[in-house]
């Protein structure tokens, strides 16, 4: 259980890391990309790992929770993002329509995503627009920072919004599994010490 807290958390890092990419370079590892939001459609997975089709999915995110919990590495904008995140999960968690408004919308987007699969424009596209109706209304909202010409790119905002999507949906994940924010001011190094056992696992898994 406490690994599990720990992936979960590595979730909102990773999908808060790349949001953070695209706004300051434009740019973020696509098989990354994907491993993060296919896991918003893995909501009857068996496990924290399974959510993100293995530790492999979620390594960036190991890398990045490390780096700032760690504090050698903090990234601030990072770290702002993913309580940002935590907080609006906490919102969306006393809105049960918006709940029920977001898996609807994620069902019906799985329909596509079985033709096409996540790294599609027009997935990515309809995920974000999902975001922009659901989350983006509640309060405060997630503000994100970066590149004036990257964040006025249609595409990318639509592939920012979409990541911010799968931050909250690992957020909730992060939450079912018994995470809360007292928990990790308490356990920083304990998390930091399991994620760093983690990631060498999933080193070794490679290879």
């Amino acid at each position: 259980m406490r690994e599990d807290r720990v992936i979960a958390l590595a979730g909102v890092f990773q999908a808060c890391s790349l949001v953070r990419g695209l706004a300051t370079e434009g740019k973020a590892d696509a098989a990354t990309v994907e491993a993060s939001l296919a896991s918003v459609f893995r909501i009857d997975a068996d496990s924290a790992t399974d959510v993100f089709g293995g530790l492999g999915g979620v390594r960036l995110g190991l890398d990045t929770l490390i780096a700032n919990l760690d504090g050698a590495g903090r990234d601030p904008a990072v770290t702002q993002l993913c309580v940002s995140a935590l907080r609006l999960e906490r919102k969306l968690a006393s809105r049960p329509a918006m709940l029920g408004q977001l898996h609807d919308g994620i069902v019906s987007v799985q329909r596509q995503v079985d033709l096409v699969g996540t790294d599609s424009a027009n997935v990515q596209g309809r995920l974000g627009e999902l975001y922009a109706s659901t989350l983006s209304n509640l309060r405060p909202r997630i503000v994100v920072h970066g590149n004036p010409m990257y964040l006025g790119d249609a595409r990318r905002v639509e592939q920012i919004r979409a990541l911010l999507l799968a931050a909250v949906r690992a957020a909730v994940l992060w939450r079912q599994v018994g995470g809360s924010q007292w928990r990790l001011l308490l356990r920083r190094r304990e998390y930091t010490m399991l994620a760093r056992g983690l990631l060498a696992r999933c080193t070794l898994d490679r290879g």
